[in-house]
C-alpha cells in the first residue's frame, strides 16, 4: 500500500483519435525498403515496425505505378475556399444555365400551343400587336 496515485499514468482516452499523415518522402521510402525485401516475412516485419497495414503499401504501390506522385502527398480534408467572385461567377452561370433551361421549355409549350390553336381552327391574339402597352 507505499504507491502513491500520482504515479499512475493518466487513463482518461481522448474522444476523437487522430488520423495518421504519411508524407510523400515517407511512403516513398516504406515503399523502397518493402521493394528491397526478399525473404518471407521481412515485409510482416516492416509492416510492424512501421505500424502500417498492407492496405498502405497497396494504395502507395497503385499510386506510384501511376505515376502520380503527388497523389502520395495529396492533402485530405476540406478543399480550398474560393474568392467570393469567383463563388458569384458560378451561382450566376448556373442561373443562367438554368434559365435558359426553363426558356427553352417554354418557347417549346408556347409551340404547342400554336399548333394546337391552329389544329383546333382557334385564332390566337398577339400580345405585341394588341397595342395596349
Amino acid at each position: 500500500m507505499g504507491s502513491s496515485l500520482g504515479s499512475l499514468p493518466d487513463a482518461e482516452v481522448n474522444g476523437q483519435p487522430q488520423r495518421r499523415r504519411f508524407s510523400a518522402a515517407y511512403k516513398l521510402r516504406i515503399l523502397e525498403e518493402a521493394d528491397r525485401c526478399s525473404s518471407p516475412g521481412e515485409v510482416g516485419s516492416l509492416l510492424r515496425r512501421e505500424g502500417l497495414y498492407s492496405s498502405h503499401l497497396s494504395s502507395w504501390r497503385e499510386a506510384r505505378r501511376q505515376g502520380s506522385l503527388s497523389a502520395l502527398g495529396r492533402k485530405r480534408g476540406r478543399k480550398e475556399r474560393k474568392s467570393p467572385d469567383v463563388q458569384e461567377l458560378e451561382r450566376l452561370r448556373r442561373e443562367n444555365a438554368r434559365l435558359r433551361a426553363e426558356l427553352d421549355r417554354a418557347k417549346a409549350i408556347i409551340d404547342v400551343q400554336k399548333k394546337v390553336s391552329e389544329m383546333l381552327g382557334i385564332e390566337l391574339k398577339d400580345p405585341e400587336a394588341d397595342g395596349s402597352d
